[in-house]
C-alpha cells in the first residue's frame, strides 16, 4: 500500500504531514522531502512533518512531530506547520473549542488551544515558549552594513526593521538566511512597524525560500518591533498569506491564527514503482 500523505496550509505556509508509522525504515528522508515537497515533481509543500500519535492526559490530542524543510534539510520547529498538523488532528478526532492538541518537539511542547472551527479552517492559540537570545547586531552584506535582531523562537530568527520590498527580500534577506555570521543558517524576516499594534512583514526561510507566512517568523518579528521599535505587547503581525496575532505574556510568547487541510492521498513516487 502506498503511504498517505496528508496536505495542509496555514496562510499559504503548506506542509505535508505523515504518520511516521507510514515511512518505510530504510527510506533516505532528505531525498523523499525533496522529492514530495517538489512543486512540479512532487505534491508540493514547503516542508516534511512526520508524526506519531501519543496518549497523554491534559489534551484531547497528542503527537511527536519531527521536520525536513523543502531542501531537505533539518528545522526544530515551524509554528504554522504545528497548526496544521493540530488541524488534522481536530478534523480527525471532530475537536471542540476549547480543546487542548499537544505537539512534543525537539525544543519542546507546544500546546495549542483550539478556539473556533469556520468550514475547513481551525484557529488555534498555540503558546510558543519564551524567546531567547534576543540581541541587536550589525552584519555585512556584500558591502552593506545591515542592523539586524537576531533570537530563538526554537529555531534560529534574524530580524531587519525597516525597508519591506522584493528586492531587499531576494537581495538583503536571502544572503543573510545563508551568512557565516549564522553556523546552522537563519530564518529572516523584514519588518516594518505601520502602528504600536501592527507589523507587516515578509519572510525568506532557511531551507525554503520565500513563503507566504511564518509562525515563529511573525513571533520573531513581533518581539523585534516590540523590544526595539515601539511595539506593543499584543500586535497583528500581516505577511502575503494573512495575518497572525502575537502576545508577549509574562510566561511567553502566544500566537493565533488559522490552518486548513486540503488534501489526503497517497504517494506513488519512485520508491512505490520500484517496490
Amino acid at each position: 500500500m502506498p503511504p498517505s500523505i496528508i496536505k495542509a496550509h496555514a496562510l499559504g505556509n503548506d506542509f505535508l504531514l505523515m504518520n511516521e508509522a507510514e515511512l518505510a525504515a530504510d527510506v533516505d528522508r532528505i531525498d523523499f522531502a525533496r522529492r514530495v515537497c517538489s512543486r512540479h515533481h512532487g505534491i508540493g509543500g514547503d516542508g516534511l512533518m512526520s508524526f506519531t500519535r501519543l496518549d497523554e492526559e491534559g489534551a484531547a490530542a497528542a503527537v511527536r512531530m519531527s521536520l525536513l524543510n523543502a531542501d531537505g534539510s533539518y528545522s526544530e520547529l515551524s509554528g504554522n506547520g504545528v497548526r496544521c498538523l493540530a488541524a488534522w488532528l481536530a478534523s480527525e478526532h471532530d475537536l471542540k473549542p476549547g480543546n487542548f492538541v499537544h505537539v512534543h518537539s525537539d525544543v519542546g511542547v507546544k500546546r495549542l488551544q483550539l478556539l473556533d472551527v469556520a468550514g475547513s479552517r481551525f484557529t488555534f492559540c498555540a503558546y510558543m515558549g519564551q524567546p531567547q537570545a534576543i540581541d541587536r547586531v550589525r552584519i555585512d552584506v556584500a558591502g552593506e552594513d545591515v542592523e539586524a535582531v537576531t533570537l530563538r523562537v526554537g529555531n534560529p530568527q534574524c530580524v531587519v526593521i525597516g525597508d519591506v520590498s522584493e528586492h531587499r527580500l531576494h537581495t538583503v534577506a536571502a544572503a543573510l538566511t545563508v551568512h557565516p555570521h549564522f553556523t546552522a543558517g537563519t530564518n529572516v524576516e523584514l519588518a516594518h512597524v505601520e502602528s504600536p499594534s501592527h507589523v507587516r512583514i515578509l519572510i525568506w526561510e532557511r531551507g525554503v525560500g520565500p513563503t507566504e507566512a511564518s509562525g515563529t517568523g511573525a513571533c520573531a518579528a513581533a518581539v523585534a518591533a516590540m523590544s526595539f521599535a515601539g511595539a506593543s505587547h499584543d500586535v497583528s503581525v500581516a505577511s502575503p498569506g494573512g495575518t497572525q496575532r502575537v502576545e508577549w505574556r509574562e510566561d511567553g510568547l502566544y500566537l493565533t491564527g488559522w490552518a486548513e487541510v486540503t488534501a489526503v492521498c497517497d504517494w506513488r513516487g519512485r520508491e512505490q514503482a520500484d517496490a
